[in-house]
């Protein structure tokens, strides 16, 4: 899975940033009783609800690379409407599909 340039630039200028930012990452991430595909999609969602297109990008890359379905992700993206609104769940889907129809 690649990374994006900016993160790239980052771990090149500020190579001891990214690697204690990635090991508390990957700490948190290993630290409870979810599952794999749980965490994934818990990720995703958080995503989705701080409507931060980089990160809904980062979390279907992410997500596809576990072997979640792109169905799993737009389900995800569905469940926002009712609690974040519609305009967020189409937001969502869209940043979605950028990265599916690429897969």
């Amino acid at each position: 899975m690649s990374k994006p340039a900016p993160y790239l630039r980052l771990t090149e200028q500020h190579p001891e940033l990214v690697e204690a930012y990635e090991r508390f990452a990957s700490v948190a991430h290993e630290s409870g009783p979810l599952s794999e595909r749980e965490r994934r999609l818990v990720k995703l969602a958080l995503a989705i609800a701080s409507n931060s297109e980089g990160a809904t990008h980062s979390h279907v890359r992410q997500g596809l690379a576990a072997g979640l379905e792109v169905a799993d992700m737009r389900h995800v993206a569905f469940l926002a409407a009712t609690t974040s609104g519609f305009p967020v769940t189409m937001r969502a889907i869209t940043w979605i599909e950028d990265i599916a129809s690429k897969e």
